[in-house]
Formats: C-alpha cells, sequence, structure tokens
C-alpha cells in the first residue's frame, strides 16, 4: 500500500468490519472492541501474569484489530503483533509486542503505542542504531570529557536525543498520511506524558538546573501545553531546531543529524560546577582550570550558573510537595522508558499463550446478537453476544478451552460411546449417499427427426429424398448445486440416548453429502460457556451462546467426523435464536445456481440468560421465530426435527411449530430411515 492512499484512511470506517466483535460503547476510538468485564484498575506497567480466568477470546480479538491497524499504517502486512510472555518489551525492528492487559481504559493508548512501534519497524533504520557509537563525531566525545562523562554516557545521551528526534519524525508521519488514528496518539501521549505531576511541575521550578536532567526533562515535554520554554537558556532554540526540521526529516540519519544539533546546544549551557562538580576541585584560586582555560568549555565561557538561568525563573512558581516529587520521579521514569523503547508490559503465560494461539487458529471471536430484543420485565434493550468458533481443530480440543468438547485424551465411557454412534452413522450414510447420488447427475433428452432444431449430421444424406425432417433437440435435466447447514442444540437435555442417536444422524448425513459432487455441508453444535472454559461460571466468569461450527466440506475431509466427533457432548443451556442469528452470515443464501437448505435438530424451549439478557418463555420464542423467517426471506429452506419422545412432543408441540412453522418435523432420531426419507424428499425435490 502507497503512503499515498493512506491520506484520507479514517480508521472508524472499519467499525462495519469489525462491530461483530464488538464490546462496550465507553472508549471515543475503540469502543466497538472492549468488554465490560474487564478490570479497569490494572496498568500496563504492572509487569506480572495474567489472572486466571482471562477471556483469551476478547485478547485474540484485540490482538487481531491491533495486527490490522498496524498493517494498514505501515502498508505492511508481515508485522507480526504478538503478547509478551518473557524477555524485552520493546519492538526489535521484526515484531510489535504489546501487554496482554487490556481494558476499556488501555486498550486506546495500547493501539497508539503499536502503530508508534509498528510505524518504527517501517521507517527507523536499527542497522544505523546499532552501529551509533561509530557515526558520533569525536569532538562531541572530547567536549563531553569536562563533565566526566565516558565514551558510553555520550553515546547513551545522543541516542535519548535522537530517540526523541525519530519519535518525533514517526509522529509526522503518522499524523499526515492517517490522520484518522490522531486520537489513539493522543490517548498514548496522554498516558505517558501528560500526567498531572508532569503538568505541575512544568510550571514549577523543579528541573530547571543546568544539567543534563533538567533538560532531558524539559525536552521530552516541549509538546506539553504546560511547557515553558524560557525555563532553561537555549530551550527555545532547541525546540526550533526540531520541530522546525521534522517535516523535513525523511530517515533516521536526518533525525541523527538534528539531536548532534540539539547535544551542541546543551553542551554549550551546561554547568559544569553543576554536573561534574568533581572537575572544579583541580582549578586554582584564579578559577582557571589546570589547562589554563577560564571556566569550563560546557559554561559558555566565564558566565556563572545563575547568568545563565532567566532571572525570574522562579517567580511566581509554585512548588511541588515530598510526595508529588516521588510521583514525578515515577512519572519520568516511564517517561524514559517510553523514549528508550523499553515499556514494561504484563506478560501472558506461557500456558495462556499457546491457548490464545489454539483460540486464534479456530477462528474464535464475539459476535453481537439481539440488539432488537427487550427485557419482559423493564422494557429495556438488553443486547448479548455469542462466541463463535468458525473452526474446530484438534488444538482446540487440546487446549481444554471449550466446555462441551473433551479433551483427546479424555479417557472416560462417553468418548467410546459416541466414537460407535459415528461410525454406525458413517455406515448408513454410504447406502443413503448411493440414494442421493442422483442429485450430482444429469441426464439428457433427445428428439431427432424434427422440423426445426439443429441439423442431425446422420440424416443429412436423407435430404436427396426428400425428407425434409433431419433436425433434432435435446434437454438435460440436472439439479442445481445444494448448501446444507446443519445446526445441532447441544444442550444439557440432549444428552444420553439423543445425544447418541443425532450424532449417528448427522454423521450419516455428513458421509451421505460427501459422495455428492455438488453439495456442500456445514455442520455446527449450539451449546453456552463461560470465560474461564467451564460450563458453570467461577467468580468474575460470565457465561456467553456458544456457537461452534465443527465441520465444512469445503475445507475438510469426512475424517474430521470420524476423528473429532467424538469428543463432542451435550452441555449448558439452549440459546436457539441467539446462535442463529450469530451465523446468519455463515449460511449461504439461495441464488439462481444454488438451492440452500438450513436443517435444525432440537428437544425443546429456547432458554439462556447471563448478565445482559434474560432469554426465556415469549422473549425467546418469538426472537427465535424471528430468526428462522430471517433465514426463509433469504431463500433458505428450513427443516427442523424436533429430539424427544411421546411425551416430550405432546408438550412441546406448539411453541415449536411457532418457531419452526409448517417445516417443524417430530421424528423419532433412533431411526435414522426416517430423516433420510424427508431428506431425499427434500434434496430431489424441484
Amino acid at each position: 500500500m502507497k503512503d499515498s492512499k493512506l491520506k484520507n484512511f479514517n480508521p472508524m470506517a472499519l467499525r462495519e468490519k469489525y462491530s461483530a466483535e464488538s464490546l462496550s460503547k465507553k472508549s471515543n476510538y475503540s469502543s466497538f472492541w472492549l468488554d465490560n468485564d474487564w478490570d479497569n484498575n490494572s496498568s500496563i506497567f504492572d509487569d506480572e501474569p495474567v489472572k486466571k480466568g482471562v477471556d483469551l477470546v476478547a485478547l485474540a480479538s484485540y490482538r487481531r484489530a491491533v495486527s490490522n491497524f498496524v498493517s494498514i499504517v505501515t502498508g505492511l502486512s508481515d508485522i507480526k503483533v504478538t503478547f509478551k510472555s518473557s524477555g524485552d518489551s520493546y519492538t526489535d525492528g521484526k515484531q510489535v509486542v504489546i501487554s496482554s492487559k487490556l481494558d476499556d481504559k488501555l486498550f486506546d493508548s495500547t493501539v497508539g503505542l503499536a502503530l508508534h512501534e509498528g510505524s518504527h519497524i517501517k521507517l527507523s533504520n536499527f542497522d544505523f542504531l546499532k552501529g551509533l557509537e561509530n557515526s558520533i563525531p569525536e569532538e562531541y566525545y572530547n567536549r563531553s570529557e569536562v563533565f566526566g562523562w565516558s565514551k558510553y554516557d555520550v553515546m547513551g545521551n545522543i541516542k535519548n536525543l535522537l530517540n526523541y528526534v525519530e519519535d518525533r519524525r514517526i509522529d509526522h508521519y503518522v499524523f499526515t498520511s492517517s490522520p484518522g488514528y490522531k486520537g489513539y496518539y493522543h490517548s498514548l501521549y496522554e498516558k505517558y506524558f501528560h500526567a498531572k505531576v508532569i503538568d505541575k511541575a512544568l510550571q514549577s521550578s523543579e528541573y530547571t538546573s543546568l544539567d543534563w536532567d533538567s533538560y532531558i526533562f524539559r525536552i521530552l515535554n516541549l509538546t506539553n501545553k504546560n511547557s515553558d520554554l524560557d525555563a532553561l537558556p537555549g530551550l527555545r532554540d532547541i525546540r526550533s531546531i526540531i520541530f522546525s526540521s521534522v517535516k523535513n526529516l525523511k530517515s533516521t540519519e536526518d533525525a541523527f543529524s538534528i539531536a548532534l544539533k540539539v547535544y551542541d546546544v546543551l553542551l554549550n549551557n551546561f554547568d559544569v560546577n553543576i554536573v561534574n562538580p568533581q572537575e572544579q576541585e583541580g582549578q586554582d584560586e584564579d578559577g582557571e582550570s589546570p589547562e589554563g582555560g577560564e571556566g569550563s568549555e560546557g559554561n559558555g565561557g566565564d558566565e556563572s550558573s545563575e547568568d545563565m538561568k532567566p532571572s525570574d525563573s522562579n517567580d511566581g512558581k509554585s512548588e511541588l510537595s515530598d510526595a508529588q516529587k516521588k510521583q514525578l520521579e515515577n512519572a519520568i521514569k516511564k517517561q524514559k522508558k517510553f523514549m528508550e523503547g523499553d515499556i514494561p508490559k504484563k506478560n501472558l503465560s506461557k500456558k495462556d499463550k499457546k491457548t490464545l494461539e489454539s483460540v486464534e487458529s479456530a477462528g474464535m471471536k464475539y459476535v453481537d446478537v439481539a440488539n432488537d430484543v427487550t427485557d419482559g420485565w423493564s422494557g429495556k434493550k438488553t443486547p448479548t453476544k455469542v462466541m463463535l468458533v468458525k473452526k474446530f481443530t484438534k488444538s482446540l480440543a487440546e487446549s481444554d478451552t471449550i466446555s462441551m468438547i473433551y479433551r483427546p485424551d479424555y479417557g472416560w465411557g462417553g468418548v467410546e460411546e459416541n466414537q460407535k454412534a459415528i461410525d454406525r452413522g458413517l455406515a448408513m450414510g454410504t447406502i443413503l449417499g448411493k440414494k442421493l447420488q442422483v442429485r450430482g447427475e444429469s441426464r439428457e433428452t433427445k428428439w431427432t427427426r424434427l422440423d426445426s432444431g439443429r441439423i442431425d449430421k446422420r440424416l443429412i444424406s436423407e435430404l436427396g429424398f426428400g425428407n425434409e425432417k433431419v433436425f433434432n433437440t435435446s434437454f438435460v435435466e440436472s439439479y442445481s448445486d445444494a448448501f446444507l447447514h446443519i445446526s445441532v442444540d447441544a444442550s444439557g437435555s440432549m444428552s444420553g440416548d439423543k445425544w447418541i442417536n443425532t450424532m449417528t444422524s448427522i454423521s450419516a448425513i455428513a458421509k451421505a453429502c460427501s459422495m455428492i459432487n455438488n453439495v456442500d455441508l456445514v455442520i455446527s453444535f449450539r451449546s453456552t460457556q463461560s470465560t474461564s472454559g467451564n460450563y458453570y461460571s467461577r467468580r468474575g466468569d460470565k457465561s456467553y451462546p456458544l456457537m461452534l461450527i465443527a465441520y465444512d466440506s469445503r475445507v475438510d475431509k469426512i475424517s474430521k467426523v470420524r476423528n473429532l466427533f467424538k469428543l463432542l457432548h451435550s452441555s449448558g443451556t439452549t440459546p436457539e435464536g441467539l446462535c442463529f442469528e450469530a451465523i446468519m452470515k455463515e449460511i449461504e443464501p439461495a441464488s439462481k445456481d444454488k438451492d440452500s437448505y438450513f436443517l435444525n435438530f432440537s428437544d425443546g424451549m429456547p432458554m439462556f440468560g447471563n448478565d445482559d439478557i434474560d432469554y426465556h418463555n415469549n422473549t425467546a420464542i418469538n426472537h427465535t421465530k424471528k430468526m428462522v423467517k430471517e433465514i426463509r426471506s433469504r431463500g433458505i429452506k428450513v427443516l427442523s426435527y424436533f429430539i424427544g419422545d411421546s411425551y416430550d412432543m405432546e408438550r412441546s408441540t406448539s411453541t415449536f411449530t411457532k418457531m419452526y412453522g409448517n417445516d417443524a418435523q417430530f421424528v423419532n432420531v433412533t431411526s435414522v430411515l426416517s430423516i433420510a426419507k424427508t431428506m431425499n424428499k427434500a434434496f430431489l425435490k424441484k
């Protein structure tokens, strides 16, 4: 992506793209990713492991969002954004490292920091920085000796100045190429540079000595509106040198030349009596140094330090209390760490990092649903979120993240029972597939010896005998391509025989569809999930509806059903319509060339509840009905099977029919043939 294409870019245009991952609405710039449950009392400087129960799905969403922002600003798609697990906190020129602790208060500044570091990767010359020692002219080493500074002291000071100038160059690039990102940068600097104690210190007599600490503090805060350019001599010149040239800086080398100019001003204004009092012990009584010079080179000749200070520097200044001085000291440390690119970031444990990788590979995210659902008691809108898993993988099962998925090493009998049911289904599916294969075939009917049509070459010779009926026509009959989405109720009430028989049925259908070349199949499961990975909520957890896309014939082989479906089991409640809404975009609508079907397995009333929503009775029934109607409006044929015994059917007939209409089927899943019969009828209907 060329820089010119970024000039009018506004990140808020991405809102619709990422609205499915939206959480709270509190922040100006990133509200559509944030979760109400994040701990807002944390600090990005607390270097400690993430507490147990961290919402890794939200964390994965944050990382994806930050990564996309970095790619857009830099125009580079290969910059990796990762969480800190150990080692350094600063960028290594190849990847952006972010803190694993994010909340409403921290996210905007984290985005700004990631954009800043990502832009450094794009624009800064890290090789030049590594060889900085050899780029510094010898005169600066020599002139610094009077202050008692070693070669490494000089190199460190100039590097700090270079970092500051380079940061201003980076900021100017982002502000001019992607002005829509200014809000994130403002949040970044608000966090690191605009603390109240900094504001107060800039207006006080603190850090007004002619030494390195005072100058670097004032330089780091030149962009602060409270900056006093008369607090130190040469400060106005320094500001002019940096900000008059920043828009013309094209490289790290250019920034380095400006840093040297600033360092030259500092050397001309430092007071050796303050910076290196020991140096003065070697002077004679007349003030001459052993070399015979007058005063020090850094003191600017024979002027005293008092002469060099503004005469009214302390007039009207408000002083800081001891407590405020301590706060200021900590704030300055944070600023220096920022300038050095070494910002402490909270670690993500190795276990959580591995789990996070599984979460991301599974495409897990939150989807906003129920925006128009109203609470029956308060009359208020009660939107919530569905945890959507777009890909069922072995690594996800091994991570023990989803409560309705057994670990592969789970040794109880449930897995063995599931496997037997699946094997039966696959065998039955082979028979069913042979019956349905006609759907992938075409049949041509040909009529000949007609008065019109296409000439039949075999009859051309008969034209000489007066036969004018030498034309033919043909008709090819075939079925359209088809898309089938099977959604299975995986709530706790589906356990036992219901689950075993349902697994047999869907395995049979999966096998049959795999034998038909023009039918795509997706199988999903509906349940509930807590943020800690358990069905039951721990303190601080939150429960969400869960939608797991377990199989997609467009990318998966039938062996996935045979090898992984045995790990699935029923648990949780029945967030029916909420889950349907979450996958609405995943169901292919019907078209001129493709038929689309939605097949539902369910055993009763929809119900769910968390802090957001009370999804029961008429609220749940009416919302589910609305979602089924929405599915049909897209040209999708809906088939719904009620799973249960005669008592269940008698008790739930009216509500089930209300939700799913005339397409509702009350079947006994112990007989796969009954389902196969209705499937046959639907699939072979023209």
